[in-house]
């Protein structure tokens, strides 16, 4: 045919058909591409977000490598051993009392309230991980406790002005600090099949908790009672609350009442979360403050991020061996959902929690993160909040405190030790250390309780973030 003859219109069509490809079907033809703003907004949900803190949920190997850093640390400088204090000899005889003795120095003591917490970090990653070196070194210093006890403890109590005894603050306590922590990791040892002889270490610090620190007319645990010389303490004034105290005393109660199966323990544990709780508690915050004194009509209210620390651990302490049909474990349960929901608001863009919890111009602190990683990630397991909800804050907090842990073990971003105070220049120019020993327990806590949450649920990330994908 004479393309020439064809009308010009029949033309144009056959000229075009030429330039277009050879039909395909359905299923081999590639999709159509998505134009206009839908297709800009998944382009712009693909793009690679690089976070500081690492967003995701930590691999069981990973998070046990942070912790097996601090257990080498941890191993390498609190030496359990006794020597001769003007020689540097080792005494091995411990059957005999020694005033020469002392404990062997190391980074940090191995009776404060801060190695109470670290036992029971201990504890704890030896019972996640399954590696038997975490409870051992447990096990070696409650035995050297114990052993310590059975030698000095009746040369303390004779005379305890003038005797020398290398534990003698924990023979001879003087404050919560001196006995309620240990207590704690000594009946959560105990519990959990321990070897070691704890009555005797059990009755001193029990002892003291429920029976000697001063104590409010209401019966609540509070500093600043009588002096011994007819005066009163100054802590930093008489009749004051510190919100560390929930910790340092309570759980060591509900322990107790465990142990014992004394209800009058779980009364007492459960009546200091209340009256704790209903003086420093702002409902409207969902956090506490960190002091209270009695008959004052202010109060400085300071939210310290570390008590609130105290608080929320202790919570999840107390309902961990609390019966569920005693009178107080819903309403000691409700306090820990209002404590979290509270601190959920604050969490920073990094994982973290700041210094003062509600002041962003203070610095973003380690041990405080810690423990709500820890307390979230035990509420999540133990069923008490949601794990879509709380899950993914417990595995960001667990990740920012692991990007704390050096190579060597120590722990930076640690707040030292911290009075109550009554301006915010006290706490927000509190220095940081890795000897301080606040922080080491509560990351092997965290640790722990988050390979635990995460061999229960499952987390991963989609276009919504880190979220909860179901249980395993």
């Amino acid at each position: 045919m004479n393309p020439s003859a064809l009308p010009r219109r029949t033309l144009i069509g056959l000229l075009i058909a030429a330039t277009l490809p050879l039909a395909v079907s359905a299923q081999d033809a590639p999709p159509p591409q998505e134009k206009g703003p839908a297709a800009a907004d998944a382009m712009l949900h693909a793009l690679t977000v690089k976070y500081p803190t690492p967003y995701r949920a930590m691999e069981a190997a990973e998070t046990k490598a942070v912790l097996d850093r601090v257990l080498a640390y941890l191993e390498r400088t609190t030496p359990a051993e006794v020597i001769d204090k003007t020689s540097g000899a080792p005494i091995t005889d411990l059957s005999r009392a020694n005033p020469e003795a002392v404990l062997k120095p190391g980074d940090f003591r191995l009776t404060s309230y801060e190695w109470g917490v670290t036992y029971t970090g201990m504890l704890a990653a030896g019972a996640a991980t399954g590696d038997k070196r975490y409870t051992d070194y447990v096990m070696k210093r409650h035995q050297l406790l114990a052993d310590l006890t059975k030698t000095y403890y009746p040369v303390v109590k004779a005379d305890t002005a003038n005797a020398a005894a290398p534990i003698k603050s924990f023979l001879n306590p003087h404050a919560l600090d001196d006995a309620g922590a240990l207590c704690h990791s000594f009946l959560k040892a105990k519990m959990a099949g321990s070897p070691v002889d704890y009555g005797q270490m059990i009755g001193i610090c029990g002892e003291f908790v429920t029976k000697h620190e001063y104590r409010l007319k209401d019966g609540t645990l509070a500093r600043g009672g009588p002096d011994g010389k007819g005066g009163r303490k100054m802590r930093p004034l008489v009749d004051t609350l510190w919100l560390d105290d929930m910790f340092m005393g309570v759980p060591t109660m509900a322990y107790l009442g465990k142990d014992t199966g004394k209800r009058a323990h779980y009364d007492d544990a459960v009546r200091q979360v209340l009256q704790f709780s209903k003086r420093m508690f702002n409902p409207k915050l969902g956090i506490y403050m960190h002091g209270y004194v009695e008959g004052m009509r202010d109060h400085p209210e300071f939210h310290w991020a570390r008590a609130n620390g105290w608080a929320v651990m202790s919570m999840v302490e107390v309902l961990e061996v609390l019966p569920k049909d005693h009178k107080g474990y819903q309403p000691v349960l409700a306090q820990l959902r209002a404590h979290i929901k509270g601190l959920a608001s604050y969490q920073t863009k990094d994982g973290f929690w700041h210094q003062l919890i509600d002041r962003n111009d203070t610095y973003q602190e380690t041990s405080a993160t810690a423990i709500y990683a820890y307390a979230i990630a035990r509420a999540v397991n133990r069923g008490y909040v949601e794990a879509e909800m709380y899950g993914p804050m417990a595995n960001f907090a667990w990740n920012a405190v692991a990007s704390k842990v050096l190579d060597n073990g120590q722990i930076e971003g640690i707040c030292v030790g911290t009075g109550m105070a009554f301006d915010p220049a006290f706490y927000a120019y509190r220095p940081t250390s890795v000897k301080a020993a606040h922080g080491y327990g509560p990351a092997l806590l965290a640790g722990a309780e988050v390979i635990e949450m995460n061999k229960k649920f499952k987390f991963g990330l989609n276009d919504s973030g880190l979220m909860y994908q179901g249980v395993r």
